[in-house]
């Protein structure tokens, strides 16, 4: 079935496209940007410039970093982290539920055709 894949662009120049929202998800599930980078197939530098960005494009960081050591380490998600993934949750139902019937239009205009009898159609 079609979906909405969308990004936000924010008024200051930041951008939250899915990746980066996934990644943010990660991080929340995982407790890690490494372990969240490595889930999406990406390295722990390219997770952390996106977590960098991302925490750049807010007033407040979305992520925070724990400090290693014996104990570990990891990253969490703020509460401005946590409320910027609910709202682009909630962002996207509201669009889904808005583009419902188009969708539902353009899988029926997407379906496959029949193949033919000659491959010179």
């Amino acid at each position: 079935m079609a979906h909405l894949s969308f990004r936000v662009d924010l008024a200051t120049g930041g951008r939250l496209g899915p990746g980066k929202r996934r990644l943010l998800q990660l991080i929340d599930d995982l407790g890690s940007i490494s372990a969240a980078g490595r889930s999406m197939g990406m390295s722990y530098r390219r997770a952390w410039l996106l977590v960098e960005e991302v925490n750049g494009a807010f007033r407040e960081p979305l992520v925070e970093k724990m400090p290693g050591g014996s104990g570990g380490g990891g990253a969490v998600l703020t509460s401005a982290g946590r409320d910027v993934l609910a709202w682009l949750a909630d962002i996207e139902a509201k669009a889904e539920a808005a583009a419902a019937v188009s969708l539902k239009r353009l899988d029926a205009l997407a379906a496959e055709r029949p193949k033919s009898a000659t491959a010179h159609d």
